[in-house]
This record gives structure tokens, sequence and C-alpha cells, in this order.
């Protein structure tokens, strides 16, 4: 009884150790990931998020891990490794939100409705990037947004394995690519508002052209109000759905370009 004791306490240990160590990267990743890590959500909530993922993904890593937990694996490196790994990931997916919001706020801009309706989220923003991002946000989490996370989470131990740094110029040259791919994706979504307010603006030159009397402002600005209202309604899910398919897209291979 003391020998089978002294075993089912040597295996706790061990168990909680790759908890922790799991929870380390886990919860680097949920402090910035979309839906799960907004500051919105309570600091108790997200703890718990970070904990539920914890215990999904650390049976499935615990033989790649258990060396780590032994007394003489050096603990300082690690404790950074697993925190900078779970920060590249959830950085990476944050882009995707600054992708939204920058493309609201050039709708916006365009639109001529960025100071009109004004910010309604935690971080001052127009009301077109407020309304793009929620439902972003909505969307992802109910097509499956935790099992993607999870998958994720579990195959950035292939690329980034636990205990070691990444290479910063790898990591450099995989951010920087990130970035791009984040504004790329940002003046993409905006397209339909650039090109919208291109033609108006034109078509407004040419009307103030031909009648020079006419106080085109005045016309033109209800016009685009609402031409900008019901173009966000038409274009929003078929640009929400491009979108989304990018983030998934993302999730499938997160560092496959820094491989």
């Amino acid at each position: 009884m003391t020998q089978l004791a002294a075993d089912l306490l040597s295996v706790s240990q061990t168990g909680l150790a790759v908890g922790f160590i799991v929870f380390l990267r886990v919860g680097a990743a949920m402090a910035v990931l979309p839906a799960f890590g907004e500051r919105s959500i309570p600091m108790r909530v997200r703890l718990g998020l970070a904990l539920a993922f914890t215990v999904i993904v650390a049976p499935v890593l615990f033989d790649r891990i258990a060396p780590l937990a032994l007394p003489e694996a050096p603990k300082l490196p690690l404790l950074g490794a697993e925190v900078a790994a779970g920060l590249c990931l959830g950085l990476a997916l944050r882009l995707f939100i600054l992708a939204l919001q920058t493309a609201g706020s050039i709708a916006a801009q365009s639109t001529s409705l960025s100071q009109i309706l004004g910010g309604g989220g935690v971080e001052p923003q127009p009301a077109f990037a407020h309304i793009m991002v929620i439902s972003g946000l909505a969307l992802l989490v109910m097509t499956g947004l935790h099992v993607r996370v999870a998958e994720a989470l579990i195959g950035s131990y292939d690329v980034l394995p636990p205990g070691l740094f990444p290479s910063p110029s790898i990591v450099a040259d995989w951010g920087s690519g990130q970035v791009a791919r984040a504004f790329a994706l940002a003046f993409t979504l905006s397209a339909p508002f650039v090109i919208a307010s291109f033609l108006y603006n034109l078509t407004l030159g040419v009307i103030n052209k031909a009648m020079p009397q006419l106080m085109v402002a005045f016309v033109g600005a209800p016009a685009i109000t609402a031409g900008g209202l019901i173009l966000l309604f038409l274009s929003l899910p078929v640009l929400l759905g491009f979108w989304r398919d990018q983030v998934e897209l993302f999730l499938a291979s997160p560092f496959g370009s820094a491989g």
C-alpha cells in the first residue's frame, strides 16, 4: 500500500507539472485570442477557459512534456519559451480582428460615416468596425472556434517544441508575413466601400461640373449615408464568410510559413 501510494503521488505530481507547463502556453494564447481573450470578458471567465483548454491539450501531449516536468529539467528557460510560443499563436489570430477593425475604419471613412456614428466598443472605433468585429466574433464562435483553437494549440508543439525558444529570425519573418496578410485582408474587405465611394464622388464631380449652382453636398450627403448602410447590409454576410474562410485556413496550418 505504501508503494502504491508513493507511485500515485509521483504520477499526480508529474501530471500537475505537465498541466502547468501546458497552461503556460495555453494561458498566454488565451490572453489575446479572439472571442475568448476579449477585454469585455471577465477575468475569471478567461481563466476558466484557459484551464478548460489545458485539460483538453495536456493529455494529448503528456508523453512529450513529461520529461520536462522532471526536477532536474531547467525551469526558467521553459517558462519563457512556452509563454513566447503561446503569444505567437494568439497574436497571429488577433491580427484577423485587427483586419476587421481596419476594414471597418476604411469603409466608414469612405462612406463619410466615421464621425456620424461614433464608436461603440471598448476601443474607440467607428460603428462600422464595431459591427464587423462583433459579427465576425459571433460567426467564429458559432462555427467551432474552440475546436480549431484546440487543434492549433496541439499542433503548435510540432513546430515550436516545448522548452525551446523560437528562432527570432524565423518568428520575425513569419510575423511580418502575418501582418502583411492582415492588412491585405483589411483592404480586400473594404474594397466594395472604397469602390462605391469613388463612383459616388466621381458622379458628384460630374454633376457639379454640369450644374455649378446646385449644392451637390446637400444632395449627396443623404445618398452616401443611405448607400453605405445598404451596402453594409448587402455585403457583410459575403465579406464575413470570406474572412472566416481565411481564419480557418490559417488555423489549419498556423505556422506553415514559419517551418
